[in-house]
């Protein structure tokens, strides 16, 4: 993320990064040594970092917000509603840690709804990036685009899924592997759980595809029903709600195409809270790493026709 606003700096972006107390949290320290005059820090105080955010992009600043998810999307809820996607300012929204990253500091600090709650308002943009290569063409894809932008980042190094070259086409799922058996669908950090289970899955002789999907909103929809279209069992992979997130994105894409195929949905089951402790406990438990994903292809094959 820093790499991107010193890039977007050097090539003459106006920006300002807000903060809500939470320059640790976003690593901001280089940046802010390097330009202290294009950073401001309302302390904790969400709605402020918001609505200070909406201020400066009429003022003629590219501003970004910079903090936690769960913070960033549910104390600061009106302001984004109002100030940023009804006004339709130019304001792009980094929430940091999202999903179940905080997991020890439990449901406070958990961000398992956002991509629903941000779903639910009009005009903005929503991405989550699978590994740094992306983030960083969402970032200068979002500096370039006029209009309110969410960008979804986890906290975990991740490893590289795309090569330097790579293009982030907003809108477009991007198809990782081909396989007839079964289609995992993921979004975020996930997208690398699915990708191991693929590789099991492939080990026992299934024929397992993968497609990640970066964007959120806008969403093509018709390339993802394509992509759905010829494997018996699709699996949603999200460390998020099952409900209003990719799971429900899913289910609506293959109900309107009237894709005869089987849904299973994994993530935190609708109506639950995330557990606490560590994130890998945690998403053991939600069968969201490989080896549940695994294990839920399997059981589900099963049954199958």
């Amino acid at each position: 993320m820093i790499d991107a606003f010193f890039q977007a700096v050097d090539d003459g972006v106006n920006l300002a990064v807000v903060v809500s107390d939470s320059t640790s949290t976003a690593k901001l320290a280089p940046f802010q040594a390097a330009h202290p005059e294009r950073v401001v820090n309302v302390g904790i105080a969400e709605q402020s970092l918001v609505g200070v955010a909406a201020g400066l992009s009429l003022g003629g600043y590219v501003p970004v917000t910079a903090n936690a998810a769960p913070f960033l999307v549910a104390r600061a809820n009106e302001q984004v509603k109002n100030d940023v996607c009804y006004s339709n300012t130019n304001v792009k929204l980094v929430g940091l840690n999202a999903g179940v990253a905080y997991g020890p500091l439990g449901s406070t600090h958990h961000a398992i709804d956002d991509l629903s709650i941000m779903q639910g308002f009009g005009t903005i943009q929503i991405l989550a990036p699978s590994d740094a290569v992306e983030a960083r063409r969402m970032f200068a894809h979002a500096f370039a685009h006029e209009g309110p932008v969410y960008i979804r980042l986890d906290n975990a190094k991740l490893p590289v899924l795309h090569e330097d070259g790579y293009r982030f086409t907003l809108g477009e799922p991007d198809r990782l592997r081909e396989g007839a058996a079964v289609t995992l669908v993921a979004v975020g950090s996930v997208v690398h759980e699915a990708v191991a289970a693929a590789d099991a899955l492939a080990a026992k002789g299934v024929d397992a595809g993968v497609v990640s999907v970066p964007s959120i909103r806008p969403l093509n929809r018709p390339a993802l029903a394509h992509m759905l279209r010829a494997a018996p069992l699709v699996v949603t992979v999200e460390e998020h709600s099952v409900h209003g997130g990719l799971g429900s994105l899913v289910a609506e894409i293959m109900a309107e195409n009237a894709l005869g195929s089987r849904l299973i949905r994994i993530g935190i089951p609708d109506g639950q809270f995330a557990k606490t402790g560590p994130r890998a406990a945690i998403r053991a438990y939600y069968g969201l790493d490989s080896a549940g994903i695994l294990r839920e292809v399997q059981n589900a094959r099963a049954t199958v026709a």
